[in-house]
């Protein structure tokens, strides 16, 4: 499987691009922004994209949305509790902006235990809210794409509208430190960390 990080957009947004080997379907996870970059790597590598994941309806992880939507047709994938967010209404109530950056509506909403196919790989679907209400991780093989769930050595935020604290910590627990320690966690910013790492070292979670 074909796996690049950028990192995009203003706030430093980890952007995951996969890709199938031999059909060359690939995902995009977390399009936050900088819509060149991301088409660039795309045409270098020759895929074709079947769907835009979102981890969640932040602004942050949605820049270059609208823009890869009209580039690609792809489907648009985001948790049924956070896609109004995608509204730019849905942004602006959040993050108090005068207008949001994501414009597209969903094509599908998701919820815990959906399975997400692109050429012979199999991402599934875990519902890790407390960041938001509609907070999702992926996980592929060995590989989980945690979103704003889980970072290296630290733990999404928690006060915006949506999130909770208690259940942000409790899909950590439940969903993500289930897993064994080899488990290599893809964050949606920062450096990427293991399911041990954070076991033993991450404060939030001692």
């Amino acid at each position: 499987m074909i796996l690049k990080m950028l990192t995009v957009g203003p706030l430093q947004t980890n952007c995951y691009v996969l890709g199938d080997d031999k059909s060359k379907e690939a995902v995009i996870i977390d399009p936050g922004g900088d819509f060149e970059e991301i088409k660039k790597c795309l045409d270098k590598l020759k895929l074709k994209v079947k769907y835009i994941i979102l981890t969640h309806g932040h602004f942050d992880h949605t820049g270059a949305l609208s823009q890869l939507k009209k580039a690609t047709g792809a489907e648009i994938l985001i948790h049924s509790a956070d896609a109004g967010m995608l509204s730019q209404n849905g942004q602006a109530q959040v993050f108090f902006l005068e207008s949001g950056t994501a414009t597209c509506s969903a094509d599908r909403t998701l919820k815990d235990g959906d399975k997400i196919q692109f050429g012979e790989n199999v991402l599934e679907v875990l519902h890790t809210p407390g960041h938001t209400l509609g907070g999702i991780s992926l996980i592929i093989d060995k590989m989980i794409f945690t979103g704003d769930t889980l970072f290296c050595g630290s733990v999404g935020r928690s006060d915006l509208p949506g999130g909770s604290y208690r259940k942000l910590i409790d899909s950590i627990r439940t969903k993500l430190l289930t897993k064994f320690d080899d488990y290599v966690i893809y964050p949606g910013h920062g450096p990427e960390s293991t399911v041990g790492e954070e076991r033993r070292d991450n404060p939030f979670l001692s």
